[in-house]
């Protein structure tokens, strides 16, 4: 690696009198042949500033497109949230739907179940059972609280679209 080259009087002399020219720092460095780092050092030894104007107005703009961004990313963070709350409203919806056709068919079933009348069938009277994935038999709990809080959420959820729209 070459040794860097010493910086000489007339290094001085051309950057103050390339800085009278308004030139920026990097234009400075460029023209020498140095660093902008060396540029730099040798301006503060000078006491010279470079216009930083423009480097104000590029750090604004970018604050602002930056603000816009965030902007954007709230709209669209809120209608994605809306579509979703759509979609859940809409399986709530088809859950309405799909367990008033289970209770039509429980309805159903029931009625054809009352002795003397056309259809009815004898159940039998135990614990009812119902089959594993695995094939064992398991008594059926009969827990009505967990039928009954899975009833208030879905009335919950019918609530809360009926208050939405």
């Amino acid at each position: 690696m070459t040794r860097p080259r010493p910086v000489t009087q007339a290094d001085y002399d051309r950057v103050k009198e390339l800085h009278a020219q308004k030139l920026s720092r990097n234009a400075i460095a460029k023209e020498m042949g140095r660093s902008g780092k060396t540029i730099s050092r040798i301006a503060d030894e000078l006491g010279l500033t470079f216009d930083r104007e423009r480097t104000k107005v590029a750090t604004q703009a970018k604050k602002d497109d930056a603000a816009a961004r965030r902007a954007k990313l709230q709209v669209d963070a809120l209608a994605g949230a809306q579509k979703l709350m759509g979609q859940m409203f809409l399986q709530g919806q088809d859950l309405q739907l799909r367990w008033q056709g289970e209770r039509l068919q429980r309805a159903r079933r029931r009625r054809a179940a009352v002795p003397g009348q056309a259809g009815h069938r004898q159940r039998h009277s135990g614990p009812r059972q119902h089959r594993t994935q695995a094939g064992r038999v398991r008594q059926a709990t009969g827990n009505e609280s967990e039928k009954s809080m899975l009833t208030d959420l879905r009335e919950a959820l019918i609530n809360a679209r009926k208050d939405a729209t």
